[in-house]
């Protein structure tokens, strides 16, 4: 009877609806999983972001199961799962994707560098204007690698210096260098962008600058508009290693002052009288350019104090004779432009001016207790000291002048400095207009003259203090498109051309923190990702569906046993 029942009923249900029904039922069930992996993988890789902003190791010693050194993520993965359940079930029952693994690692951390980078190239597409900046250096296992550095303005009008990549070169030659930058350009501005950039910044190496052969030039050649900066960060450094090297007793007060730190590293027994008479260590010798002006504070500011301690070490006699001998012989922001510098410059050449001219003073005192003490300490006499001391400030003087002279582009700088505009309101500076329109055709000559005519003589613009205030009031004010080629040449030579270098060596610290002694066989696609989350940890912040976006790539690179991607 059961049976005669279906055969009258067979055809009259809809079997459609029913296989609706349970292919719907099938999707929420796939969906409900692929929520869940998204939730784990998600975790997972807010803790591969958490190594990467705070450079740290990701692998341990023995990642295997049970291991006392699993490492860094392992632990932080484990801490994470003793807070989140979900996660925590997934770790001891996984047995198709478990998401620690060093692959795992190595290919979240290729999306997220992807996805960052993405970021920043969509920026770089949709500013007005951009520059970058280059340097080289060698890693801990002796591959040179060039940092490629982008400075442009964001949509939120704040200067940005974003790092873009380590490019591994097999040779420091300009034709290397620039094989390198022109290829890494050519993937973040197309063909139709090329008129954006507008400068390059480098370090005075001739390889960087040379006018003929040298990076910049060959750069030039194919981004007609990107005029070159030296670094003025570099320029003052090299003014301060011409007078240590071609005078000869600055550079032998240099010498001596590198040998105290050496001095006590060598020896405890020294370093404890250091520690007990001056109570302060000496800065170690060191490739930064401010190891100079550090060591000199430091000695200046406990003078005494060392020469007491040398003094005790000489006197003690608990010293072998090496060591009373060398006793007795010791006795670099981001809003920075060119008028910012210009403005430094003045005024550090003034009080070196001062210096010189105040030496009488600086050099005067009684002259025999002077001389009695010049013999006792083998110091300089008042006289030998104003012959160094006006051969040093003649010597900085002579070189600031030449090498802080602001010529072609850079002189257009001086049509925005607002200390400027009551005198360019009387007379128009047309010798600089001319200038800028040199160096950037693509402004338009006959608006911009009759905007900064309009500029020079309000009061209200007379009062900012710098070019980044002056930006910000036109664009507070709505009136970037009254005054559009002013804007653009704020924009050009104020904001975007970078004065310094500064984020390139930031960028070489960074290196040097993250691929190590005991990390130097790290992959080049490792690095770069890692230096990116480091440097970039508040771009990762900002981007809302950061992990969302990570994870899409991360699903879509290969096949996966594991569900991360939704049906419909």
């Amino acid at each position: 009877m059961e049976n005669a029942l279906r055969l009258a009923m067979f055809g009259k249900i809809n079997i459609s609806s029913q296989l609706d029904e349970g292919y719907r039922i099938g999707i929420r069930k796939h969906n409900e999983e692929v929520d869940k992996n998204r939730h784990i993988l998600s975790k997972i890789i807010d803790c591969v972001k958490f190594c990467g902003a705070f450079e740290l190791a990701l692998r341990g010693h023995d990642e295997s199961e049970g291991s006392e050194n699993p490492g860094v993520f392992r632990g932080l993965v484990d801490f994470v799962a003793s807070l989140d359940t979900v996660l925590h079930e997934h770790l001891q029952t996984a047995t198709v994707f478990k998401g620690t693994s060093k692959t795992v690692q190595n290919e979240l951390l290729d999306c997220m560098l992807s996805v960052l980078r993405e970021c920043i190239v969509g920026e770089i597409r949709s500013a007005d204007f951009v520059s970058i900046q280059a340097d080289e250096t060698m890693d801990i296992s002796t591959q040179c690698q060039l940092v490629l550095v982008t400075r442009y303005i964001d949509k939120a009008h704040d200067v940005q210096e974003r790092f873009f990549e380590f490019i591994p070169l097999q040779r420091a030659t300009a034709d290397s260098i620039a094989t390198a930058l022109l290829d890494r350009l050519s993937s973040i501005l197309p063909d139709d962008q090329k008129s954006k950039l507008i400068s390059q910044a480098y370090d005075g190496a001739s390889v960087m600058r040379g006018a003929t052969g040298g990076v910049q030039k060959k750069v030039q050649d194919v981004y007609v508009n990107a005029h070159y900066v030296h670094c003025y960060a570099h320029q003052l450094n090299l003014i301060m290693q011409q007078v240590t090297s071609h005078i000869p007793k600055v550079s032998n007060f240099f010498s001596d002052l590198a040998g105290f730190s050496g001095f006590f590293s060598r020896s405890p027994k020294r370093t404890s009288v250091l520690d007990r008479v001056v109570a302060h260590r000496l800065p170690r010798a060191s490739t930064g350019w401010n190891f100079h002006s550090r060591a000199v504070n430091t000695v200046f500011e406990h003078k005494e104090d060392l020469l007491q301690c040398f003094e005790t070490i000489r006197d003690s006699g608990e010293f072998d004779p090496t060591t009373v001998r060398e006793a007795g012989g010791q006795l670099q922001i981001r809003t920075i432009d060119s008028v910012f510098v210009q403005g430094i410059m003045q005024q550090f050449t003034d009080n070196i001016q001062k210096i010189r001219d105040s030496l009488p003073t600086l050099c005067g005192g009684h002259s025999g207790s002077v001389s009695q003490l010049a013999k006792k300490r083998r110091i300089l006499g008042p006289g030998d000291l104003q012959r160094v001391v006006t051969e040093v400030c003649d010597t900085i003087l002579g070189h600031a002048e030449h090498r802080f002279a602001f010529t072609k582009h850079l002189i257009s700088a001086t049509l925005l400095q607002a200390d400027r505009f009551q005198q360019y309101h009387s007379q128009f500076p047309e010798a600089a207009l001319n200038t800028t329109m040199e160096a950037y055709p693509l402004l338009n000559k006959n608006k911009l003259k009759t905007e900064l005519a309009l500029i020079y003589s309000n009061d209200e613009f007379k009062s900012c203090s710098g070019a980044v205030a002056l930006y910000h009031l036109f664009m507070g004010n709505n009136l970037q498109d009254t005054f559009s080629e002013t804007v653009a040449l704020l924009k050009i030579i104020i904001i975007t051309t970078p004065m310094t270098t500064a984020e390139s060596e930031r960028c070489f610290s960074t290196l040097k923190r993250i691929k190590t002694f005991l990390r130097n066989t790290m992959s080049q696609d490792r690095l770069n990702a890692l230096a990116m989350l480091s440097m970039e940890k508040k771009l990762v912040k900002t981007i809302p569906d950061f992990n969302h976006r990570v994870i899409e790539k991360f699903a879509s690179l290969k096949d996966r046993r594991a569900k991360f991607m939704y049906k419909k």
